[in-house]
């Protein structure tokens, strides 16, 4: 008989009890050598999120394996996120997870850590070293539309739904979702969106940057297989400093941009003809 395979450990948790516990929360993930993939699986909710989400999409960034590169993330079901889930808007909660209305009772340095806590979970997706890529069907709302924009890049089913619900709620979208969003359409087009409330569909997604590409809902995981494809082609300490140069560049002058380019470029000449890595 063979000797059987002690369980990988990770941040102190085994794979097995890390994912029992993601599984109660409502997700799943899986790494394939460079290639880590999160789902939000609650279908029956259309993959509502909580505090216990956003906590464990944190920590999913904590443990991340050092070999990925990719990190993909999406929805089981018709819809990739519907947003909040419902009971967190009533006295009651979620359970074991208490409400907005607990929330709304704190002080304000125990609400910013709380608030802190939950926007780790979609800063990490940002990451240099790695390509997040949000895989999206159905409705993407609220926090659902906020993780979609935390990824670097949006491949969409013809049947996506983004809407930015939370102004309609008499709430701010706090999940770290405005930046990108202005970044990628424009003020006025984010104010629109976000303001009304309306709900944007896959062809004006991708007329107005939210989406790289528009495929059937069939071919979406085909679509995103072949973009990661893409992505690992590239050197990947080259594709790092590359990213972190463009994720820098709206921030800088044209001459702060120049030299950011030198200083990056030396250290890749001197790691591949100096006898680097």
């Amino acid at each position: 008989m063979s000797e059987a395979k002690a369980p990988h450990q990770r941040g102190g948790y085994t794979e097995d009890v890390f994912a029992e516990e993601l599984a109660e929360i409502g997700l799943r993930f899986e790494v394939d050598g460079e290639i880590a993939t999160i789902t939000l699986d609650r279908p029956d909710k259309r993959n509502a999120q909580t505090f216990a989400t956003w906590s464990a999409l944190a920590r999913i960034g904590d443990i991340l394996p050092e070999q990925v590169r990719v990190v993909v993330v999406n929805g089981e079901g018709p819809s990739f996120s519907a947003g909040i889930d419902l009971r967190m808007f009533t006295p009651e909660g979620v359970p074991g997870q208490g409400s907005f209305s607990s929330a709304a009772r704190l002080d304000n340095a125990s609400f910013e850590k709380l608030l802190e806590q939950a926007q780790q979970g979609f800063l990490w997706l940002r990451r240099p070293e790695i390509v997040s890529i949000a895989a999206v069907r159905g409705h993407a709302v609220g926090a659902g539309f906020q993780l979609a924009l935390a990824c670097d890049l949006r491949i969409v089913a013809d049947d996506v739904k983004f809407c930015m619900k939370e102004p309609a709620l008499g709430l701010v979208p706090d999940l770290t979702g405005t930046k990108p969003l202005v970044d990628l359409v424009g003020l006025a087009k984010a104010i629109d969106i976000c303001l009304t409330a309306r709900v944007v569909e896959a062809d004006e997604a991708f007329r107005i940057g939210l989406a790289e590409r528009v495929v059937a809902g069939g071919d979406l995981a085909k679509a995103v297989h072949d973009k990661a494809a893409q992505l690992l082609s590239t050197n990947r300490d080259a594709a790092a400093a590359t990213k972190r140069l463009l994720q820098g560049a709206q921030g800088r002058t044209l001459e702060e941009q120049r030299a950011a380019e030198g200083a990056e470029q030396a250290q890749r000449l001197r790691a591949l003809f100096a006898g680097g890595s």
